[in-house]
């Protein structure tokens, strides 16, 4: 590993890449401590300071908005993260199967698909207009500053901060993209994965304090405390990895090798998680939606508390909210009829399934399944924080940072991210982390 790191180093292509990553990043969390106009930064450390011992919806809220690269809770220009442009993003991807036209334009290739970018762009703005509007509402009411409004200003200053939200966004969109063509790995990824990395110091720092407030009576639970959360860190880990890199090979064989000779076997790799954690970051996204505006008027409490983070129905709601995203996501990857006609096309076919309809039948089997596997994951993964919250008396940050939503971000980024640099060295003929050095033979690679 300390050889590859070295030769990552000392190629200047890829080490410009990295290091315009790093920088770009640090770009990203300097906003962090840019605070919008005209909002009491006393006021808003002396919340983040009490905020521990805070829980419900303003926790799941600013837990959420941090899976998503924002910082709700401290009210800062990249508050809304960069979830408008992943809301857009699912929309129009929900479009394209709804209106033939989309589906037509993103067909067309390379044009198309810039086509569909500049729009989906296009409405970004729109929905980081009306996301800012609860922002600026959130921190004019005194519900923000637990009893003091976080800002006073007038129309001309909600305004201002509704504008510099919007392009905070914006910001955070172009960073993204520029990572990703200039950077190394996914930059939207990125970008979420750094917001969550920088939480871990805290989290481990609330620990500590914890721990030096505890008489000698508390100690040995909250040691138990400790062991339960670091045997859940690495048991989660172990399964995100395991789902992350899984998948289901499906053999191929084509006609016109079969009837050669030195025919060589080839796969369909079929990911178990193709979704990644959008189906539970979305799912999230909508569930705050009732607690917000419900929460807000007196005759419709009730509604609130009964879809409140932590209840029976909200849990259930949660569960098929993610099934449902995750078989809707796969299934933007994976149509079975289409490929199918491609395999038949290009003279490919599943050993023992007739080409055509049949392949077809067989392929929505085989996704079915493995989305049922890649659904239920995600669904325990999502539900553990709050079981750990609720059974160990944990913080809601530290649960989601250790043993959830968090973790699962972290190391399927980090995964991927290893996955881009090992591709990067073994294009250049260069020894991998993981994988063997591959040599160039006569009849080339």
């Amino acid at each position: 590993m300390f050889k590859a790191i070295g030769t990552i180093l000392a190629i200047p292509d890829l080490r410009q890449r990295i290091m315009f990553t790093l920088g770009a990043l640090a770009v990203y969390r300097i906003g962090f401590f840019i605070y919008l106009p005209g909002v009491d930064v006393n006021l808003i450390t002396t919340m983040t300071e009490s905020q521990n011992e805070s829980s419900g919806l303003l926790n799941f809220i600013s837990m959420t908005s941090l899976l998503t690269g924002g910082a709700l809770s401290q009210a800062t220009i990249f508050s809304l993260g960069i979830m408008p442009y992943i809301s857009a993003s699912i929309i129009f991807s929900l479009m394209t199967k709804v209106f033939p036209k989309l589906e037509e334009l993103q067909k067309e290739g390379e044009s198309g698909r810039k086509v569909i970018a500049r729009w989906t762009r296009y409405s970004t703005v729109g929905l980081c207009l009306i996301q800012s509007l609860f922002v600026v509402f959130w921190v004019s009411s005194p519900a923000s500053g637990g009893g003091q409004a976080l800002s006073t200003g007038g129309f001309g200053m909600g305004l201002l901060q509704v504008l510099v939200l919007t392009g905070g966004t914006l910001f955070l969109m172009w960073l993204g993209e520029k990572i990703t063509e200039n950077g190394i790995g996914n930059g939207i990824s990125l970008i979420i994965m750094a917001g969550i990395v920088a939480v871990i110091p805290a989290s481990i720092q609330d620990f500590s304090a914890q721990w030096q407030g505890l008489d000698l009576d508390g100690r040995p639970f909250f040691i138990l405390k400790m062991v339960s959360l670091l045997v859940l860190f690495f048991a989660v880990t172990a399964g995100v990895v395991f789902i992350t890199k899984g998948q289901r090979r499906i053999p191929i064989q084509n006609a016109r090798t079969v009837r050669g000779t030195g025919s060589q076997r080839h796969y369909m790799p079929i990911k178990v998680n193709s979704a990644g954690v959008l189906p539970i970051i979305f799912a999230q996204s909508l569930l705050i939606i009732p607690g917000v505006i419900f929460a807000n008027f007196e005759s419709t409490q009730g509604v609130a508390d009964l879809v409140a983070p932590g209840t029976f129905w909200y849990m259930m709601i949660y569960v098929l909210m993610i099934g449902f995203f995750t078989y809707f996501w796969t299934s933007l990857y994976y149509n079975p009829v289409e490929m199918s006609e491609n395999m038949k096309e290009y003279g490919s076919f599943i050993p023992g399934i007739r080409p055509g309809r049949r392949t077809a039948e067989y392929l929505q089997q085989v996704f079915s399944r493995i989305t049922l596997a890649g659904a239920v994951f995600l669904a325990v993964i999502a539900l553990i924080p709050q079981i750990v919250t609720d059974t160990l008396s944990v913080n809601f940050f530290v649960s989601g940072m250790l043993g959830g939503t968090g973790l699962l971000i972290v190391v399927g980024v980090a995964l991927d991210l290893v996955d881009k640099i090992e591709a990067q060295l073994l294009a250049r003929q260069y020894e991998g982390f993981v994988s063997p050095k591959r040599k160039k033979s006569g009849a080339g690679v």
